[in-house]
């Protein structure tokens, strides 16, 4: 059986994995450990902002049923490495505690460059397409 890949980027819904926190600069600060959000976390999230807007979430990959799929694979890391965002993200010399690494899409694809690009990328809750920070 193939292994269930997550996607790092996905919408404040019951069940999804908090990834971490969207900090004042557009970085994500990571969860220490794996987390599943209830209803009680998505109901007062949803008060303020959007919360994808303040926080990182992820869930199953759907993989042809997601419009960022290539048919092959995710291309949101694709996009976001091809624009040089890795780069700018200056990747530590030890890669960042993940909660999600052993199972993830981007991880799975570009290695250690998607974990570099990775805090820079913030779900856009208006079209639910991953967008950069900054970009």
């Amino acid at each position: 059986m193939a292994r269930q890949h997550l996607c790092p980027s996905v919408r404040c819904e019951e069940g999804a994995i908090l990834v971490g926190v969207v900090l004042g600069d557009g970085r994500v600060a990571y969860a220490a450990e794996e987390a599943r959000i209830d209803a009680e976390f998505v109901a007062i999230a949803r008060e303020g902002r959007q919360p994808e807007s303040r926080f990182r979430f992820a869930g199953r990959c759907v993989q042809g049923a997601c419009r960022q799929w290539t048919g092959s694979r995710c291309g949101v890391i694709d996009r976001v490495l091809d624009e040089g965002l890795a780069a700018a993200a200056s990747m530590p010399a030890t890669l960042p505690q993940c909660s999600i690494r052993a199972q993830c899409r981007w991880f799975d694809q570009a290695g250690a460059d998607a974990c570099a690009a990775c805090p820079v990328v913030i779900t856009s809750p208006s079209d639910r397409e991953p967008l950069a920070a900054g970009v």
